[in-house]
């Protein structure tokens, strides 16, 4: 489904000290679509994802998914976070079906289907402590997705793995996106991934956190990191994030 933000404002309040954390955000995200969203350290990204997952709602502005005001968290945004957050003492199966019962036969077969998409087949009934930190966050990827979410959020989810897993990772999401059409919204710090993965790049500012850009990615997939079209769009989303950068140097420095 479609995410519509419209004149967004968040700021925090702590002893009486308030901070501007994000301002007047605009962002249309159409049904089906990838969007990937960088920028520096602390300029919101992680919070307008929490506040499309309605997991805070003080703010000013309007959030919406497809065409309803988002006024909480429900199981129309799914939410993946840069930890996976599994129930150490559940199974593979039973950390994805959470407070679902597997004796249900509709539950049973959603969680043998996303065991499959995530390639996890044959682990279904392994602790978190036999798992590594990929194959973790993988379980976390299908726990999100059993209940069918229109959207999925994803804060950093791999920011935390090494390089070789982080692109498997890349891949599995590429191919859950593929088949299941969610629309997805992607935070990180990895310009690389953020060109691999996604339709649109949306650049932020530092705080208080703005779009100062957008660059849409018109490349097919499977893309090859290596090749000379990837590497002009690396240099476009760069020399923008950049200039975002050389702003917040001239802003803070009173030039």
């Amino acid at each position: 489904m479609s995410v519509f933000i419209q004149s967004l404002h968040k700021t925090f309040v702590k002893s009486q000290q308030r901070t501007q954390v994000l301002e007047n955000i605009n962002l249309h995200v159409k049904q089906g679509e990838f969007v990937t969203v960088i920028g520096p350290s602390g300029c919101g990204k992680s919070t307008l994802l929490k506040l499309i997952a309605g997991l805070d709602r003080e703010y000013e502005g309007e959030i919406a998914i497809h065409n309803e005001q988002v006024t909480g968290p429900s199981i129309k945004q799914g939410f993946i976070f840069q930890e996976h957050r599994l129930f150490p003492w559940l199974t593979v199966e039973k950390n994805i079906a959470a407070d679902l019962s597997l004796k249900d036969a509709k539950v049973r077969r959603r969680v043998d289907e996303l065991i499959e998409i995530v390639r996890l087949k044959g682990f279904e009934r392994a602790y978190p402590k036999e798992l590594s930190g990929g194959m973790s966050q993988r379980v976390a990827i299908a726990r999100a997705l059993l209940r069918d979410p229109e959207v999925l959020l994803l804060d950093e989810p791999f920011g935390a793995l090494d390089a070789f897993t982080r692109t498997h990772l890349q891949d599995v999401l590429l191919d859950i996106w593929k088949q299941k059409q969610t629309t997805m919204i992607l935070v990180t710090h990895d310009l690389d991934e953020s060109i691999y993965l996604a339709n649109r790049v949306v650049i932020m500012s530092a705080r208080p956190g703005q779009v100062s850009n957008m660059i849409s990615i018109d490349l097919p997939y499977p893309r090859k990191k290596a090749s000379a079209a990837f590497q002009e769009f690396r240099k476009k989303v760069l020399n923008e994030f950049e200039k975002t950068e050389e702003l917040q140097f001239i802003e803070g420095s009173g030039i």
